[in-house]
């Protein structure tokens, strides 16, 4: 675990790419994502058996922790965290209640979180956990951790020091039933939702407190169908491993995809998960086979205009548009590159988060090119729900 630690950001191949970003606090990338879930147990199971992770580590009744269990399912540099209370007393019970399941904690790869946590909370951070050293007979991991949008947290993880299966107070989680993977890599970004007129404060706390940048914008006449429309801009890192896209609602005939999720989450909080692969058509059948579901189809409009909108990059087109069409992948480029990417319905039952898989063939961007068709067929799932 503490060597793959170690090559980790050298697997992400990235460089630092915003000149003007500030230093004060390097993230060497996402360490985990906890999700607070009405039974761990099951979650677990889903997660393994849809998406093709692995169990990894556990704390529950057997390790000691009264107050929670915790499965944790990871796939290459993935690590989802699932938790649940086992009392009605645990503050966890009053997340599920209010939010459903949902994403909690995105926590993030840091050499010293003493250091993180000091210098985002006189930036203006408001502290969730100060730092706290936690041991094993494997060594000691220091976490801290800042409020941002809602409920959500950052906790920063210093595990320089620990050569443990994952933090103290874990054991390894051994199951016989460990389907295969399914080709995730890593986390590429996480969306957060926040409220009207929202995402402009929080662009400037990521830039005040966090040193991020924001290095795409899109507006409502970009981001817009007949009926709804959405603003985003995207906020990223120094080095460019973490990247945190920011959406608000915008005026529209009816509701819109964000409007629906702050309705349902009863607030702000995370809408998706995006996670590579290095070869979607083989990850979407697999996840197809195992029954997770994704987003309608868009037109064969959508596929016929692709040779012509992807012009520059037609013959770098490495998949077949056929196959892309038969499985729902969209595909956008940019002046780097081009990418592919899909989106999976709900994960639970009320509309709040999803996932993305996405593959990157150069692109840096976000799929701008794909936004109207991806909108339309939310609008359509949103139709069927009656919440358009």
């Amino acid at each position: 675990m503490a060597e793959e630690r170690k090559l980790k950001s050298v697997d992400y191949g990235l460089e630092k790419i915003f000149a003007g970003a500030q230093d004060f606090l390097p993230l060497l990338g996402t360490d985990y994502v906890e999700l607070y879930v009405g039974n761990a147990k099951q979650a677990a199971h889903f997660y393994k058996t849809a998406f093709g992770f692995q169990s990894y580590a556990y704390k529950g009744l057997e390790t000691g922790s009264r107050d929670e269990v915790s499965y944790v399912v990871k796939q290459d540099k993935i690590c989802l965290v699932l938790t649940t209370p086992l009392s009605s007393k645990s503050p966890i019970n009053e997340h599920i209640a209010k939010h459903g399941d949902g994403v909690k904690v995105i926590a993030l790869w840091v050499d010293d979180a003493k250091s993180a946590w000091e210098e985002t909370t006189k930036r203006g951070a408001k502290s969730y956990m100060e730092p706290t050293v936690e041991k094993d007979e494997h060594g000691e991991v220091v976490r801290s951790g800042i409020y941002t949008y809602g409920e959500t947290v950052h906790i920063f993880v210093e595990r320089k020091n620990y050569d443990g299966v994952f933090l103290p107070g874990f054991v390894e989680w051994k199951s016989e039933y460990n389907p295969d993977n399914l080709g995730l890599k890593y986390i590429d970004h996480m969306v957060g939702n926040v409220g009207w007129g929202e995402m402009n404060d929080w662009v400037k706390w990521y830039e005040d407190v966090m040193g991020f940048e924001n290095f795409l914008s899109f507006d409502d006449k970009q981001i817009h169908t007949e009926y709804s429309a959405l603003m985003s801009k995207v906020m990223s890192n120094g080095n460019g491993r973490i990247k945190f896209p920011i959406n608000e609602p915008a005026e529209g005939k009816k509701k819109s995809q964000i409007e629906e999720y702050l309705d349902f989450y009863e607030g702000p909080g995370c809408q998706h998960i995006a996670v590579a692969t290095d070869d979607i058509i083989a990850t979407v059948k697999g996840m197809r086979a195992r029954g997770v579901e994704f987003l309608t189809t868009p037109p064969d409009t959508y596929y016929n205009a692709a040779p012509q909108r992807l012009a520059e990059h037609n013959h770098e087109l490495a998949e077949d548009l056929a196959t892309l069409k038969s499985l729902g992948i969209m595909i956008d480029a940019d002046e780097e590159g081009y990418l592919l990417q899909i989106f999976t319905r709900p994960v639970e039952d009320r509309p709040t988060l999803f996932f993305e898989i996405i593959q990157r063939m150069g692109a840096r961007g976000f799929g701008a090119g794909n936004f109207k068709a991806l909108f339309e067929s939310i609008e359509r799932e949103q139709e069927l729900r009656g919440t358009l």
